[in-house]
């Protein structure tokens, strides 16, 4: 529980700018070498998340190759000329948006890539960029319920399931369009205030990126054909990858260190070492205590209790131990797994440290644009809840109709 702590405390403070994995990889090697966990527990982790972070990796390095060929400096010009300067109308573009590219290419290129270009387009704009930026905040997490590959969290629990990526996708579409809605509103409620200012200026939309473009939606369908012939999805974003990257060194517009760098290898050490470490705190009784709070069943009540179980549990440890703790437990029932994974991705919109897309999101705007704790804490505090309670509900309808 110290290695747990220490390494979660390091992420979200990361003084002198240092990696997340220089917290991390101390604590897995001291449990190693102490016997609290075994060489064969470290492989059964590193089996377990190996394919997890391959993808992880992939699609930063995709999303970050598609931010360079200006995909995301188009998309936000489009939601600009979409909102033809009206503070509400431009949420409302960048509240689909973030959904979007959430669901695609993970809640890390929402916040790293996605909410810079929506500070400049605001800024361009002049008007107030608060709401359009707690939207991204809020959509990486609310945002990342669709696809198995739009979160992390997804990712751990997608094979445990055993659904197809299809059916995956199926089940989790109306959870995620009455999280997405609801989050719309209740942004649009909180910073009423803020919305009531519009502009006159314009923003130039530059041409169209076609060939990043095409590639994209090309990686898209790969999740879908990749899961549909059993292969791994990190296939789809690495194809992406070499076809971007190939150009781009030719021209020389990137190198091959800096594509290292953009998979964030300290964040990938980082994962993996949480996940040794998480496998002492399950030896030491953590696995049991929850066991017996775990509701049973998967009618309604008990698909809330775990959902409000995971979102507890996100707050307090992070989601992705908490989605670590949680997944041996409800394992055998692939609602109840959806369940968690609702918990532990709209959760997190309540505190700073429930997900570290969260705490990404709050280094990525420096002064003036730095946000306030006690504005996210109470939007939070007003918002998560009801959104979380009302997309459990949504995924038991989903549930009812399409079947489980």
């Amino acid at each position: 529980m110290v290695a747990l702590a220490v390494a979660l405390l390091g992420a979200i403070v990361r003084p002198m700018g240092l990696s997340e994995a220089a917290f991390a990889l101390p604590g897995a090697l001291i449990l190693v070498l102490t016997r609290v966990v075994s060489w064969s527990q470290v492989g059964d982790a590193l089996r377990e998340l190996g394919p997890t972070v391959l993808f992880l990796a992939g699609i930063l390095l995709f999303g970050h190759l598609c931010a360079e060929r200006g995909v995301f400096d188009y998309l936000g010009a489009e939601a600009a000329r979409v909102g033809r300067g009206q503070a509400r109308r431009l949420l409302g573009t960048v509240v689909a948006l973030a959904a979007g590219v959430t669901a695609v290419l993970t809640l890390d290129a929402t916040v790293v890539l996605l909410t810079p270009v929506v500070l400049r387009t605001t800024q361009q704009l002049r008007v107030r960029s608060r709401p359009h930026l707690y939207a991204c905040a809020h959509l990486a997490n609310s945002g990342s319920l669709l696809l198995p590959v739009s979160n992390l969290t997804n990712l751990l629990a997608f094979a445990a399931t055993g659904l197809s990526f299809g059916r995956f996708t199926a089940l989790m579409a109306l959870p995620w369009t009455v999280a997405c809605l609801l989050e719309w509103i209740a942004l649009k409620w909180f910073f009423r205030a803020d919305l009531t200012f519009n502009s006159d200026q314009a923003v130039a939309v530059p041409a169209a990126p076609r060939y990043p473009l095409m590639i994209l939606a090309g990686t898209i369908a790969g999740f879908v054909v990749t899961s549909a012939i059993d292969v791994p999805p990190a296939w789809a974003p690495w194809l992406g990858v070499v076809a971007l990257a190939v150009p781009a060194l030719k021209a020389r517009r990137t190198t091959w260190w800096r594509m290292v760098n953009e998979t964030s290898p300290g964040f990938v050490l980082f994962v993996l070492a949480l996940g040794v470490i998480f496998q002492g705190v399950n030896v030491g009784g953590v696995h049991d205590a929850l066991a017996r709070l775990v509701p049973h069943g998967t009618d309604l009540l008990a698909l809330i209790g775990l959902a409000l179980l995971g979102g507890l549990l996100a707050n307090l440890l992070n989601n992705i131990p908490a989605t670590l703790a949680l997944l041996p437990l409800v394992a055998a029932s692939p609602l109840a797994v959806l369940a968690v994974l609702i918990g532990v991705n709209v959760g997190p919109n309540l505190t700073f440290a429930g997900s570290l897309a969260t705490l990404l999101w709050r280094r990525q705007l420096t002064e003036p644009h730095h946000q306030s704790a006690r504005a996210f804490h109470l939007l939070g505090a007003l918002s998560t809840l009801p959104i979380l309670l009302a997309a459990t509900l949504a995924l038991w309808a989903s549930v009812a109709v399409i079947g489980g």
